[in-house]
């Protein structure tokens, strides 16, 4: 009860203090649902479409930063190789869109449709592309600019009508869109040439023995299993995004410390004559620290509560008006936030409580 007292004492400072945390709790859990929706839809791709090798040129190692070039004569060769079912091409381009004010870049992907992969990782509405004058776009794209299934989009000399949107294709700077192969290299203009090449494998046929007749006979290509190629991926936009996110996160952390250390200290401070009342009047070990750690619990606890409660609207606000970024918030990231901010709170105990170490019974009577 004392402590609800020292901390209701001042109501305004309370609310401000709150307000201060659960912005800095807010923030956290921001970043780390920008972080697991570019993580989703960075690799979601790669995910989804689960082929037993990927095949590149030789120095490439993933799709996000890489550019890699191959020819249909890498595709020939290889699906004449024993234990090879089928081989499907698909190329990647990263195009400008012409809209009416401006002209948006997405990372175009020219896939087979005879085969259907290398496609959309999954269609929320419309249809995949059936011929080679439609295009599939992100569904966060199609948000921010404002375009609808059936409109027409412009991209170099083509006009593409919209056939479907797609989801799990939003990289957050940048988001796939989906064309016939052949519609693809008329783009680039480079018509025989593929980026990459999925392989299929027969029934009972060895991964390994497959590699090494696919290097022994293109020796200019590097061939990856499936879940490496997609720790390739991952490990690609770990390095690109993550550190941006743990520095603006240790950021928020720092500042809710401070926050907390500061407000307890003060406290400390104010209440400096009944804390040596308290130990002239013997008050046990350890009961005047708590205080201090209670007070710190509280407003941490609080101002987590009002950060989840905010949380929610404010990221569907941020997705509105800016289309392009994707969260996805799980209760692991909530339990990781609020059991983070726990330990922040304890931490922020440690200056006040060396405060109260220097204050002596005798002040009572001075």
């Amino acid at each position: 009860m004392y402590t609800l007292k020292i901390l209701f004492g001042q109501p305004l400072r309370f609310f401000l203090t709150v307000l201060g945390v659960a912005l800095c709790v807010t923030l956290m859990l921001f970043l780390l649902s920008v972080y697991q929706g570019v993580a989703e839809g960075s690799v979601e791709y790669v995910r989804s479409n689960d082929a037993d090798l990927w095949v590149l040129q030789r120095h490439a190692t993933n799709i996000l930063r890489s550019t890699s070039m191959l020819t249909g004569t890498h595709g020939d060769i290889m699906s004449n190789l024993a234990g090879v079912s089928a081989v499907s091409p698909i190329l990647f381009v990263m195009v400008s869109v012409k809209m009416k004010d401006c002209a948006p870049i997405v990372y175009l992907t020219g896939y087979d449709l005879e085969s259907r992969r290398g496609g959309p990782p999954a269609i929320v509405r419309g249809r995949g592309v059936s011929d080679n004058n439609e295009i599939v776009l992100d569904r966060s794209f199609a948000a921010k600019y404002d375009v609808s299934i059936g409109d027409d989009v412009i991209i170099k000399d083509d006009t593409l009508s919209v056939a479907g949107f797609s989801r799990g294709t939003n990289m957050f700077v940048i988001q796939y869109a989906f064309v016939a192969l052949k519609k693809a290299q008329e783009i680039s203009g480079f018509p025989e040439i593929v980026s990459c090449y999925q392989v299929m494998k027969d029934e009972g046929a060895d991964s390994l023995d497959i590699v090494d007749l696919i290097t022994s006979n293109i020796p200019d290509v590097a061939v990856y299993d499936h879940k490496t190629f997609l720790e390739n991926n991952i490990q690609e936009m770990e390095s690109g995004f993550l550190p941006l996110l743990y520095v603006v996160a240790l950021i928020g952390a720092i500042v809710l410390m401070t926050i907390l250390s500061l407000i307890l200290t003060i406290n400390v401070l104010e209440r400096r004559r009944d804390f040596a009342v308290m130990k002239a009047l013997g008050a046990p070990n350890g009961f005047i620290p708590s205080l201090v750690i209670k007070q710190g619990l509280i407003l941490a606890g609080t101002g987590v509560v009002l950060a989840l409660l905010s949380f929610f609207p404010l990221v569907r606000l941020v997705e509105k008006v800016s289309p392009e970024v994707s969260t996805v918030t799980s209760m692991s990231q909530i339990m990781l936030v609020t059991a983070a901010v726990g330990v922040i709170s304890l931490a922020s105990s440690v200056i006040p409580n060396r405060k109260l170490k220097h204050i002596y019974p005798l002040e009572v009577f001075k």
